[in-house]
């Protein structure tokens, strides 16, 4: 038995029959209360009967009553308010701080043992292969799953957000310069991020904006900021983004990167740095504003029809300066890439957006742009499939990456709807 366990039968009120104290007197619940997950009693604002008397006020959980010698709850004074002691094994007596004795409920016999047997299965099941109702999701019915899955969406949108109020307060609320740096740091990638965003930083877009077009000098001065135009060169074109950067490096008062921030290791050619920035050097050329250019969109085709950038014609036989690749081929972004870019930046900035302005609209807007969006194809989202669960678009497989990473990976089954079915369900 577990404490997390018991705190979860009670507040959803999964006790069985009337309940009663230890000394005999029936205990009627009206409200369980609100769980408390920071330090003091479990349950605030609780409200029940025992016997003929209401009482009104924290409720404490324990796997057995010497529990609460064990955690000093006898010395501390927050404990006195408790109008009831709820534990599975009542095998003590104890007192409050002030000298009385708790009212306390013994649920041992008043549990489903069925109810803790699901619990361990879900619990082994994490443990086996981190997804402990893979043999059972498909048997929950569509709408608890879809009400769920709408709920993660949210709770994963706003997870996300934290990265784009970071980076609007870094940027003074400046909307154009945080999609800028957004848009850059996720066109690193997962391994690159950092680098990326950091070579933003180096280089305001206004700055970039002025040769928009020419995406030649922008690929110059973001190759030059990396830090990956030093030394010498063989071949032409790095030679002439070379002498591009140093006239304009000076004026500009710009100072490059270390060069060693950049990994390579361990990704595929076309996800090199020196491939993305040139990507992304392109897609300035055509967006100077990119944040206003977005906003005025609402169709995702045409979005990913923007980000569908090819890098410099130099790449298509090319990965690395002066390093000919075997085979040619055109280095463009790929509907793919261009959909986590708007899944992983536009989505999120739209949504604080709109919650900044007070405007409904984008937020929705945003959430619907995930339902445009074809589902992603990672093996989480492939486990999921197999399992049963259906993932139309964007929007699902995101909600099944929340689940996945903030419930079952943490073992928080009984904080899952899925999982709460699952337990409660009868047979």
């Amino acid at each position: 038995m577990t404490e997390a366990f018991l705190q979860y039968v009670w507040q959803h009120g999964l006790m069985g029959r009337q309940l009663s104290t230890t000394d005999g007197r029936p205990v009627r619940v009206i409200r369980t209360g609100d769980l408390n997950r920071d330090a003091g009693p479990d349950f605030f604002n609780a409200r029940i009967v025992v016997g003929n008397i209401e009482w009104a006020g924290n409720i404490e959980v324990h796997v057995r009553t010497s529990d609460w010698n064990t955690h000093r709850h006898s010395q501390d004074q927050a404990y006195n308010s408790i109008i009831l002691h709820v534990v599975y094994e009542h095998d003590s007596e104890i007192t409050l701080q002030n000298g009385k004795q708790p009212t306390t409920v013994e649920l041992k016999h008043f549990l489903d043992p069925l109810l803790f047997e699901r619990y361990n299965t879900l619990m082994r099941r994490v443990a086996d292969d981190g997804i402990a109702c893979a043999d059972s999701v498909s048997g929950i019915p569509a709408f608890v799953v879809d009400n769920w899955l709408d709920r993660l969406l949210v709770e994963r949108i706003e997870q996300k957000t934290a990265v784009v109020y970071r980076l609007l307060e870094e940027n003074h609320g400046g909307w154009e310069q945080t999609c800028y740096c957004l848009m850059a740091r996720y066109f690193g990638g997962r391994v690159n991020a950092m680098a990326f965003e950091m070579l933003a930083k180096s280089v305001d877009q206004r700055l970039l904006a002025r040769w928009k077009d020419d995406p030649q000098r922008i690929e110059a001065v973001l190759m030059g900021q990396a830090g990956l135009l030093d030394g010498y060169f063989e071949d032409e074109y790095p030679r002439q983004l070379q002498s591009d950067y140093n006239a304009l490096r000076m004026g500009a008062g710009l100072s490059p990167m270390a060069s060693h921030l950049w990994k390579f290791y361990c990704l595929r050619p076309s996800s090199f740095p020196t491939i993305r920035i040139s990507q992304f050097a392109r897609l300035l050329s055509e967006s100077s504003n990119l944040f206003s250019k977005l906003l005025s969109i609402t169709d995702s085709k045409q979005m990913l029809a923007l980000f569908n950038q090819q890098a410099a014609p130099y790449w298509n036989d090319h990965y690395r300066f002066d390093h000919l690749s075997e085979k040619a081929s055109v280095k463009r972004l790929g509907k793919a890439q261009a959909s986590m870019l708007l899944i992983n930046a536009w989505v999120p900035l739209l949504f604080v957006y709109g919650a900044t302005h007070g405007q409904q609209q984008y937020k929705d807007q945003s959430v619907g742009l995930l339902q445009q969006l074809p589902p992603e194809n990672n093996n989480i989202i492939r486990r999921w499939c197999a399992a049963g669960m259906n993932l139309p678009d964007a929007a699902h497989t995101q909600a099944a990456l929340q689940l996945n990473n903030c419930y079952c990976a943490a073992k928080r089954c009984l904080d899952c709807q899925i999982g709460y079915h699952i337990i409660k369900r009868k047979e």
